[in-house]
This record gives C-alpha cells, structure tokens and sequence, in this order.
C-alpha cells in the first residue's frame, strides 16, 4: 500500500492514495489552515469507520441479512497534551434491513471490532474502542 502527500500553500495539503484517488486536508484557521478540507486526525477516525463498515456489510451479506443500509456514527476523545492521540473511540452502527437477526448483527459487529477490522486491531493496544449497535426497519 502506497500513499503521497503533497503540500499546497498555507496548511493545505494533498493526499493521494496508490489506487489514485485524493482527498484535501487542511487545517483548522487557528492553526494556519483555511478549513478547505478534512483534518488528519478525522481521516484516521474515518478510516476507522470504513475498516469496519465493509467487515460488518460483508458479513451480514455472507449471512444472508436483507440489509438494505448501514451507518456508522464514530466518537473519538483525544488527550488534551501533545501528541493529541485518540483516548477512547465509541462505534455505533446503524443497521438497517428486513427482518434482520440480532445474532447475526451483534457477531458481525464483534467480529469486526476483534478479528477483521486492521484499522480497529491496530489502534486497539493505545486506544479504548467500544461498539453499539441498533438495528431499524428498512426506510
């Protein structure tokens, strides 16, 4: 896996990934950004989020679950020295289909957190992550 960041002007930079694609980042006016992207440390909670949406979607398709959308709604606190590291991150998925089986959810999202997700199993030795979940009826 490859990456490159390239400096813009002020705190603008941008990040392209080896499969060719590119987000801004940017910081925060206070820190000499411009607010024209997303901060690094959001992309990290991000990823975080994305790792573990294709597990739990993977698995609950595997299992056969009509699930018809899933969201995740990602917490991070950060310590208030330097470097600001992420304490704790709270996980909530939002998962919603037709008839979808509590058992099969709660093991995806377990299976995620514990096994698959790299993002997840990485930061978990410096990071207290915990996941919810709910389960709603197709929109």
């Amino acid at each position: 896996m490859q990456a490159r960041i390239k400096w813009l002007d002020h705190m603008s930079f941008v990040g392209e990934s080896g499969s060719g694609h590119s987000v801004v980042i940017d910081g925060s006016p206070e820190h000499g950004g411009r607010n024209l992207g997303v901060r690094p440390m959001e992309l990290m909670l991000i990823g975080l989020g994305g790792c573990t949406a294709f597990d739990v979607v993977l698995m609950l398709q595997k299992s056969r679950q009509q699930v018809t959308d899933v969201e995740i709604e990602l917490d991070a606190d950060r310590a208030d020295d330097i470097p600001a590291v992420f304490t704790a991150v709270r996980v909530h998925f939002k998962v919603f289909g037709h008839e979808l089986s509590d058992k099969h959810v709660s093991r995806a999202v377990s299976l995620s957190k514990e096994k698959y997700c790299s993002a997840s199993r990485m930061l978990e030795s410096t990071v207290n992550i915990s996941c919810t979940y709910e389960i709603l009826p197709a929109a």
